[in-house]
């Protein structure tokens, strides 16, 4: 399995506000019911359409306030993957977060998409991070806050 890790970033909140709002697919619904094609959620799964294909994702692992690892569930992707969003406190209104992606890919699929995958990684831990901090990523909606 091939390891990607995006930059770390740092989110002026507590640890615990962050992690209980990134521990609940239900809570990225105001985002992205309106940018993706049939998005359903719950707790820990959640599904959407992308490029014609249904993705299923689920929340395999909860370490409250340390990291969340997210599978695909029930053959609702591709390929093998693991994805971190792991948490790190700094102090009381400072915590540092960075994403990992295990993925399973073939010699010729890693020349092809390594770099973009990388570079996916890296501006969603960004916009996922600025969003934190309570600066509206580009595209949503004004209102858009976790």
């Amino acid at each position: 399995m091939k390891e990607y890790v995006s930059q770390q970033h740092q989110i002026l909140r507590p640890v615990e506000q962050i992690f209980m709002a990134i521990s609940n697919f239900e809570n990225l619904t105001p985002a992205l019911k309106d940018r993706v094609e049939e998005w359903q959620a719950t707790e820990r799964t959640c599904s959407f359409k992308a490029k014609g294909f249904t993705v299923r994702l689920l929340m395999d692992e909860k370490v409250e306030n340390k990291h969340i690892k997210i599978i695909g569930d029930q053959g609702g992707v591709p390929i093998d993957f693991a994805f971190w969003i792991q948490l790190h406190k700094v102090s009381d209104c400072d915590t540092r977060m960075r994403l990992v992606l295990h993925v399973e890919l073939n010699m010729m699929m890693k020349m092809m998409i390594g770099g973009k995958l990388q570079k996916g990684l890296d501006q969603v831990a960004e916009q996922l991070a600025n969003a934190m901090n309570g600066i509206v990523p580009q595209g949503m909606p004004a209102d858009f806050k976790f």
